[in-house]
């Protein structure tokens, strides 16, 4: 499965990202890929090429490029608990100083990015993310109703904007939520917020998952939280992106 490292022009600057997509020549639907906030490493990559297996273009920026190239933090091979504190110290700052306004700009760069490299299929686009990155798939999704025709998220704040910032969104949504992060009580007001906005949504609590579950790299990576994501996340792709006939259907 190719990987390549590119670089994408923002008002800011240059981000880098890499994508990845299959090696056949063909045309792939294009998703966007948000990582959490321990950004671009070994696992985001596993996740994309995963994904990128079944027949789509992902391309992965790097979030925080105003702040320099990845990797902004020294991270080690597993992320345990013993060190997410101090890690933690290190990417919050980088959270807060990526406003919505700094974000919206991005996804602009991004999907006209996504859209214009030569391997992937003309249409519209999927967007997912992780953590701090379900909640920017979320606002790309908002900003950019006929572009996106799918959004997933993962043990994602996706509630953080109100839920007046759903009224945008006309993709099929799933979100995944984490145990830990959502009460039974909390889902239920999330999906009437959903359900007011005439978003056609999913939204459910993952069973006997924390904070991370999606991520091989820490103590909270949860293997069967990791397969239900799959389960839910292809079907969407497949729904939505190649229009019912099969994933990774190939375009010219």
């Amino acid at each position: 499965m190719p990987t390549t490292t590119l670089l994408i022009p923002t008002t800011d600057g240059r981000a880098d990202a890499f994508a990845a997509f299959p090696d056949d020549g063909e045309r792939h639907p294009g998703v966007l890929m948000y990582a959490d906030g321990f950004g671009l490493r070994p696992a985001l990559r596993e996740l994309a090429h995963d994904l990128a297996r079944h027949g789509y273009y992902v391309l992965v920026p790097h979030l925080f490029h105003r702040h320099g190239p990845a990797p902004l933090v020294e991270l080690p091979e597993h992320i345990g608990e013993e060190v997410r504190p101090a890690l933690m110290a290190q990417v919050m700052p980088l959270i807060e100083a990526h406003t919505a306004e700094r974000a919206r700009s991005d996804a602009d760069a991004y999907l006209g990015f996504l859209t214009a490299r030569p391997e992937v299929a003309a249409g519209p686009v999927a967007v997912t993310g992780y953590c701090i990155g379900g909640l920017l798939a979320t606002r790309t999704a908002a900003a950019h109703p006929g572009r996106v025709a799918a959004l997933a998220a993962f043990h994602a704040p996706v509630g953080a904007d109100g839920p007046d910032a759903f009224a945008g969104i006309t993709a099929e949504v799933h979100f995944g939520h984490a145990e830990s992060d959502l009460t039974p009580e909390a889902l239920d007001e999330l999906d009437r917020a959903l359900d007011a906005a005439n978003v056609d949504h999913t939204s459910e609590i993952y069973p006997g998952t924390v904070h991370g579950f999606t991520m091989s790299d820490t103590d909270a990576f949860d293997p069967a939280g990791l397969r239900r994501h799959w389960d839910r996340l292809l079907p969407l792709l497949d729904r939505t992106l190649s229009d019912g006939r099969g994933p990774g259907t190939k375009q010219r």
